[in-house]
């Protein structure tokens, strides 16, 4: 055995004692979501190709709490859209956010989910935060595995941070329904 040090999840601020813990409802909390994100991809081309490399053993996603991929909406909390999403795509994206649970997250990965890549044309959504709020944008034509990898790590690092009653605040109420979802 070596004696290099184990990496574990670090816990959150608290006092310590013989035999006890204490701390913050939602430090627990927002550190339980972040370890266990359940992830619904909606991949159309090439981004979705990397984000399968992703979850594969080389890379293993799972490691981040990320190995149960929901393909039911309604079983998921992070949305990963992949790929190039045609403007006659984006109410079923919009319908599958809406089916979501709250807390829900979304990650745009690659150029044609976060801009329209290079379909700059009639029928191409330019980002698909033109009907979804999105939380991390992952930049590439396709981004790498490590890319995805960093995105979700970002994506955590939101979660974990996040405020229990952050979903039920005005200024969330107010983003949703500049998006008109109720």
């Amino acid at each position: 055995m070596s004696d290099s040090k184990v990496n574990m999840v670090a816990p959150p601020e608290g006092v310590t004692g013989e035999g006890f813990f204490a701390t913050k409802l939602s430090d627990v909390v927002g550190l339980a979501r972040a370890n266990s994100l359940w992830p619904l991809p909606f991949a159309t081309s090439c981004c979705g190709i990397e984000f399968m490399a992703t979850m594969a053993s080389h890379y293993d996603l799972a490691r981040f709490g990320s190995e149960r991929v929901s393909f039911s909406p309604r079983q998921a909390d992070m949305l990963l859209v992949m790929g190039t999403i045609s403007k006659k795509m984006a109410p079923i994206l919009r319908q599958v956010y809406e089916q979501m649970a709250e807390p829900r997250w979304v990650i745009a990965v690659g150029a044609c989910a976060s801009s329209g890549g290079v379909f700059d044309t009639y029928s191409v959504l330019q980002g698909i935060d033109k009907v979804i709020p999105v939380d991390v944008y992952v930049p590439g034509c396709p981004p790498r595995p490590e890319q995805i990898v960093d995105g979700v790590m970002r994506l955590q690092d939101l979660v974990r941070s996040e405020s229990v009653r952050r979903r039920s605040s005005p200024e969330y109420q107010e983003l949703l329904a500049s998006y008109n979802i109720s």
